[in-house]
């Protein structure tokens, strides 16, 4: 198990990217790539990376990296002129120099301040001036805390609306082996059936084929319980009243040119979003969403463990 001081370290990644690598004392670390503001790595205190990344991820312009925590902004899916989740996660964010203060029980050492604004290509398919700033910190416990905030800066008193998601990619042993707890019984949009809304009748969710819904109304916790490592996600959120949970399974997989043949078995996503209803900012106005990832160990190899516990913990 690695120790030290806490470190945040600008540095050359993939392809000679910049990417920024946060490590706090007790060995946990995470990077950065200002290529999409993505978090692309996330490994606890004995090295063992939790999020995941494919291993045909191409790291190169005009591709977002599949894998990690892309940011989908200010879209989520496909609309108008806009690209598929918009333009966030595949635009260079640069270092921010000046961020806006935190309140003093979320100060940590390990974090980075990151800032994206619109460049002349953007405003023509998305006529909006912004500022957006991203924080990517690790708590002393290992959680990684991504929080966002959009400011709407037009000067010409113009409101406007964005969808939003964390496309978190979470690294599983088995996609068979998962669990999803904390959205059962609620509502759903399902993007297989045209977006029609169902409601979720499982105590859980279980995975045996492709999957992508829009959760509607979820709670501010979600577990996603991995039996094979005997660990639980706990995914925290605030500000992101949806959820998105999605799995490409085998054909879909094969479709996908930065995808791996089989890594669908070894990935799930659960996205903090916020998308049924868009946000709306008038000038002047800010938006603030927060994601907060930890693992608790699950002592359990029959499927017993009280996802309550957790999610109430």
């Amino acid at each position: 198990m690695a120790a030290g001081m806490p470190s945040v370290e600008l540095c050359r990644g993939i392809n000679g990217l910049d990417k920024v690598v946060l490590r706090e004392a007790k060995g946990c670390s995470a990077e950065v790539y200002l290529y999409g503001g993505q978090v692309t790595s996330w490994k606890n205190i004995y090295g063992e990376e939790l999020l995941f990344v494919s291993s045909k991820a191409t790291f190169k312009l005009p591709k977002a990296i599949r894998g990690g925590i892309p940011i989908c902004f200010p879209q989520f899916g496909s609309h108008g002129a806009l690209e598929l989740h918009g333009f966030a996660r595949n635009r260079f964010w640069s270092i921010d120099t000046n961020p806006p203060t935190f309140p003093a029980h979320s100060v940590t050492k390990t974090f980075v301040d990151l800032i994206l604004k619109p460049s002349d290509k953007d405003t023509k398919i998305w006529p909006h001036s912004y500022e957006f700033r991203l924080r990517v910190a690790l708590a002393r416990g290992g959680a990684l805390i991504l929080t966002s905030r959009i400011r709407n800066t037009n000067t010409d008193g113009r409101p406007f609306s964005f969808t939003f998601a964390f496309q978190t990619y979470f690294s599983v042993s088995d996609i068979s082996e998962v669990r999803v707890e904390g959205l059962e019984t609620l509502d759903y949009l399902d993007n297989l059936k045209e977006k029609q809304r169902f409601t979720e009748q499982g105590d859980a969710l279980t995975f045996e084929s492709e999957v992508e819904k829009i959760y509607l109304s979820t709670p501010m916790k979600i577990a996603i319980l991995d039996h094979e490592k005997k660990s639980t996600f706990v995914l925290l959120k605030d500000g992101l009243p949806d959820a998105v949970v999605w799995n490409p399974w085998d054909k879909k997989a094969k479709a996908l040119a930065d995808f791996g043949y089989d890594e669908y078995k070894h990935m799930l996503c659960v996205e903090a979003a916020a998308i049924e209803k868009p946000i709306t900012l008038k000038p002047g106005q800010e938006w603030k969403g927060t994601q907060e990832l930890s693992t608790v160990p699950s002592s359990y190899c029959s499927g017993q463990l009280d996802p309550q516990k957790v999610l109430q913990g």
